[in-house]
């Protein structure tokens, strides 16, 4: 943990330094289920809140990537979490940010890697992955982003059309902006404005 921490420190450093603008992503992926997950709520007493929980196991994938500068959250819809999917999420991410170098935050799960990913890592040269520890979701910024999205989506809720989920999950993506810590304990912003005014 701590190399990764050293590793993550000095290319922070280096993309702060760069002339050109660069993007600092994490990206990750999470289910969306029809079934609500029951939470905890304060209730007057006596009146336990009722929350039906729809007898169906319908659910969707979503592979998410977070800008750690700005906040704004790209997503995609896919019904399998595999390497094809994987490969299918990064030229998204790549268009919406069409210059600069990218480094890409992502851990090892077994669908992060494979010959479709790396055909798309070698024609694009700007865009650098840097595979977060293992079984470390606390690194990963975009376990944030899905942990808000299910709990003011799918916790607790009572709706009993699945599209109507799914399109409330993706319609919180698109709206919220996810503020980040990860780089203001790197201090890259106050880095990024000493290097320009430098130049």
């Amino acid at each position: 943990m701590a190399d990764f921490s050293a590793a993550l420190e000095k290319k922070v450093l280096d993309l702060a330094q760069a002339s050109e603008p660069s993007v600092i992503l994490a990206r990750d992926e999470a289910a969306l289920d029809l079934q609500a997950t029951v939470q905890r709520v304060w209730a007057p007493n006596g009146q336990t809140p009722v929350v039906r929980v729809a007898p169906t196991r319908q659910s969707v994938h979503c592979y998410g990537t977070l800008n750690l500068l700005t906040g704004q959250e790209v997503s995609m819809r896919t019904e399998t979490m595999n390497a094809a999917a994987s490969a299918r999420h990064l030229p998204q991410r790549l268009e919406a940010d069409p210059t600069g170098q990218i480094l890409l935050l992502w851990d090892q799960a077994p669908w992060h890697q494979g010959a479709a990913i790396r055909d798309i890592l070698a024609a694009n040269p700007r865009l650098e992955l840097m595979r977060l520890p293992p079984a470390a979701p606390a690194l990963n910024p975009q376990e944030h982003v899905c942990k808000a999205v299910r709990s003011a989506v799918s916790h607790n809720h009572t709706l009993a059309r699945f599209p109507d989920l799914v399109e409330r999950g993706e319609s919180a993506l698109a709206a919220t902006t996810f503020p980040c810590a990860l780089l203001d304990t790197l201090n890259f912003h106050h880095l990024r404005i000493l290097f320009t005014m430098s130049n």
